[in-house]
């Protein structure tokens, strides 16, 4: 299965200020791409912990997406960031920076800068925005807004595509964790590749436990949820107070 990671830069984000919603989305996207996210992360806006992050996460994925940071204001420094990652310079891209200009007539050397990027990048279209984003090795660099960020990604979302998708079951039990633990385990065992989480949640009627189920087989995805399923159902019917 392709993996992915995912990284939000930005001071804003890393404070609270903001919230961080363009990891979520991307992770939510990739899963129906046949692509697995190992990791979301959050950095501010330093040059070097971007370029460490970015030379000890991309070897370990299939992809490394990256958001945020391609203004033009000073804490804006991702370009610079994935130029030092790589060893490389950052180089004006004439055509780009030349349409830049002519699309920004207001401020043309303001727009331009963003058409310097590291060496060897290839551009992505801002179909929302001025900002371009960019692809180096397999590094991909979009927006921080998200309006924009979601369009980019849409425009391409077909590059990632790997495999079958990544579908999901879900169903809720009144119970607790403590009494679906041991059927969690023996699913896990029973079905190594398929994944397993469990969310808990009380309230006035008592706790609640929601189970997903994940697995890009289809057949596996089946036979875990259906034996999970009954497992459960049977330790919610035997539990004492009935739930």
């Amino acid at each position: 299965m392709a993996t992915a990671s995912i990284l939000t830069i930005g001071n804003e984000l890393v404070s609270g200020d903001v919230p961080n919603t363009n990891g979520s989305w991307l992770a939510k996207r990739l899963a129906p791409l046949g692509v697995s996210v190992r990791m979301l992360a959050a950095l501010p806006d330093e040059i070097e912990q971007i370029a460490e992050f970015v030379r000890d996460e991309a070897p370990r994925v299939d992809f490394l997406l990256v958001t945020g940071g391609l203004g033009g204001t000073p804490d804006d420094l991702t370009r610079e960031a994935i130029a030092h990652a790589f060893g490389v310079d950052q180089v004006e891209l004439p055509e780009l920076a030349a349409d830049l200009r002519a699309r920004f007539a207001r401020n043309p050397e303001y727009a331009a800068r963003w058409a310097q990027l590291p060496a060897g990048s290839r551009p992505l279209h801002n179909p929302l925005g001025g900002a371009p984003g960019f692809a180096l090795e397999n590094v991909y660099v979009m927006p921080g807004l998200p309006s924009e960020m979601e369009a980019m990604f849409d425009a391409m979302a077909e590059d990632f595509r790997r495999g079958s998708p990544i579908a999901a079951w879900r169903r809720v039990y009144r119970t607790r964790e403590s009494e679906i633990a041991p059927a969690m385990i023996e699913a896990g065992e029973r079905w190594p590749g398929v994944l397993i989480g469990s969310y808990p949640s009380f309230g006035a009627d008592g706790p609640e436990v929601e189970i997903v189920v994940k697995s890009s087989d289809t057949d596996e995805l089946r036979e875990a949820s259906e034996w999970l399923d009954a497992e459960l159902q049977r330790s919610a019917n035997n539990a004492p107070d009935g739930r």
